[in-house]
């Protein structure tokens, strides 16, 4: 099990998330007495074929319409690029899914990356994970505003992939990678582009390492967009060494997820379900001096993976030692981000 999936610092999990307290050393969250309450979570609903939800769903707040208007720019080449609103909303706060604090402290996530590729994958993932399952689109994906509507109307927390140079991840359709060979401006112009594919998602997943991830030259005016922009960050299998992504995401405020578990990484051959029951494990270990542990496993849209995680699912019809949340309960975000987010109190609120 890799151990590097607890949070850091100070956790933001939305404006129905615990705050913990802020500290320069890894360690694992915990909640402060002053946690914001929060209403109940949304139902965990069964596997199967599912129809659309006949109301929007409890696990999202709804804004104003000003604020919701706000929250797009759009621009002179006709994009419509996410902001954050005059009055302080970030969309990563706006987009995120609540969920109830109440069960086990130790919190367990689960991202399925590179959503997309597969039509048919995409549907089964959409109707039938859990709606505590986040979800990272591809953002050459046709038709991405109608599956992004799909996702968040069965309860899925929605991110982007990063398109970056990458020879082990799949070929964005219609989108060229930002790579290191590309000056300042290109790259911009092609991470607007990305952006611009969808609306209601809380921010960009990038896979590490590799070339752009490990060039600040190359990746700190793309983190500025994002943060400028109020999006959040997630970075899947980072060195062990601090990274270039988590210390410019301190430095320019924004929220800021890793993680190493890759579930469907094959162990001993016993593939999903086996990674997934060794991360709860090792999730809901307990002792009279340790603190609650936070850790989220990453995998990719096939049928096993899904299988495994309804499976998983159905057999925690009760909590026991860990609770399922949304990979944004998995989020730090320290002083710089703190300091930004006191600038629209409503975001700390339910």
């Amino acid at each position: 099990m890799a151990a590097y999936a607890l949070v850091l610092g100070l956790v933001v999990a939305s404006a129905l998330l615990a705050f913990g307290a802020a500290s320069g050393a890894p360690k694992a969250a915990e909640p402060t007495a002053a946690a914001i309450p929060e209403p109940a979570a949304t139902p965990l609903r069964k596997a199967g074929a599912l129809k659309l939800p006949s109301r929007p769903p409890s696990g999202f707040r709804t804004l104003p319409p000003g604020e919701a208007t706000g929250m797009i720019e759009a621009t002179g080449d006709g994009l419509r690029l996410p902001r954050i609103t005059p009055s302080g909303w970030m969309p990563w706060i706006a987009n995120s899914r609540r969920f109830d604090p109440s069960g086990p402290p130790a919190r367990v996530g689960l991202l399925m990356i590179d959503v997309g590729a597969s039509e048919p994958l995409m549907q089964r993932a959409i109707e039938e994970l859990p709606s505590e399952v986040s979800l990272a689109f591809l953002p050459g994906t046709p038709d991405l505003p109608r599956w992004l509507r799909q996702a968040r109307e069965h309860g899925h927390e929605s991110y982007l992939m990063l398109p970056v140079e990458d020879s082990a991840g799949p070929a964005e359709r219609g989108l060229k990678p930002i790579v290191t060979s590309a000056d300042t401006a290109e790259n911009l112009r092609r991470l607007r582009a990305a952006m611009a594919r969808g609306e209601g998602y809380v921010g960009f997943v990038i896979r590490s390492p590799g070339p752009v991830q490990q060039s600040e030259a190359t990746v700190r005016p793309l983190i500025k967009e994002i943060a400028d922009r109020g999006l959040a960050v997630i970075e899947i299998n980072p060195p062990p060494e601090t990274t270039v992504l988590h210390r410019l995401t301190a430095e320019l405020g924004t929220g800021y997820a890793r993680s190493t578990n890759i579930l469907d990484y094959r162990l001993a051959n016993d593939g999903v379900a086996g990674s997934l029951d060794r991360l709860v494990a090792w999730t809901g270990e307990s002792g009279p001096d340790r603190r609650p542990r936070h850790a989220f496993g990453v995998m990719q849209p096939d049928s096993e993976a899904i299988d495994a995680v309804v499976a998983w699912h159905r057999r925690q019809a009760v909590p026991k030692t860990v609770s399922l949340v949304p990979i944004i309960g998995h989020f730090e975000c320290r002083e710089v981000c703190m300091a930004r987010l006191g600038a629209q109190p409503a975001q700390l609120r339910p």
